[in-house]
């Protein structure tokens, strides 16, 4: 999985399964160019080697103007989420917005942005960060992340059969549940009603088959294979990676 000589944008990569991939491309030898609308943990792959810029991937003018200035890329990684917790009835018309505005139309300004330059470059690899809570199952108190998740899925694989001519692959993510940062911040949500973080922490491990949480490596590796010319035969797929939820 060598990404020697490769180019790869990486949104949203300042923490989590972001700046893990971030730092797996970067050891597989790519040039990383890392995003997030927050600093802190690009100081962090800066200093490994990162071209890094803060940016806020929900502005479509921002996007325009950070691909015009930098050169075409080779893989482009679609990061950026966010999780609303409620049934439709617990969803109001701002929440149900910002749900697609940061988990789909990110990844439409970027996607449109970059094909150009995946064009001049022969080819390429773009991966959207999907989930499992998606068209692929349904979870509850979900509504408006699982509906913005599932429309990511449509649009891999839109891009996936549009450009494939092009040499252009395209490829989703579903993860299960990954110990991210967004994790324990729903965990600590939950400390009040279920009296301590060990409790959070113990009803989203006892969800899982497997007896554990997903760690952010196990996502990003499956990500450094599909950027590579490994992954050259995959595309317009959603892969699910989920500790068995689904077996």
């Amino acid at each position: 999985m060598d990404l020697t000589g490769k180019k790869i944008f990486i949104s949203a990569a300042g923490a989590g399964m972001g700046y893990s991939v971030a730092k797996l491309a970067l050891n597989a030898g790519a040039k990383v160019y890392a995003t997030d609308l927050e600093p802190a943990g690009l100081e962090k792959l800066s200093a490994l080697g990162a071209e890094t810029k803060t940016l806020d991937i929900t502005k479509d003018d921002l996007i325009q103007d950070y691909f015009f200035k930098t050169p075409d890329f080779d893989g482009i990684v679609n990061m950026a989420g966010w999780v609303h917790h409620g049934t439709i009835l617990d969803v109001n018309e701002t929440d149900w917005r910002n749900s697609f505005l940061i988990n789909l139309d990110s990844m439409y300004f970027v996607i449109k942005a970059a094909i150009p330059g995946l064009q001049r470059n022969g080819g390429g690899s773009i991966i959207n960060m999907a989930s499992l809570a998606s068209s692929v199952k349904g979870f509850p108190f979900r509504a408006a992340y699982s509906t913005s998740k599932a429309a990511v899925i449509g649009l891999t694989k839109s891009v996936a059969v549009d450009f494939m001519s092009d040499g252009i692959r395209c490829n989703a993510i579903c993860p299960g549940t990954i110990e991210t940062p967004s994790l324990h911040e729903r965990m600590n949500s939950m400390v009040e009603k279920l009296g301590s973080k060990k409790a959070a922490t113990d009803w989203f491990v006892s969800r899982q088959p497997m007896g554990r949480l997903g760690q952010p490596d196990e996502i990003a590796s499956l990500i450094i294979y599909l950027l590579s010319d490994a992954g050259s035969y995959a595309t317009g797929q959603p892969f699910i990676v989920d500790g068995g939820t689904i077996a």
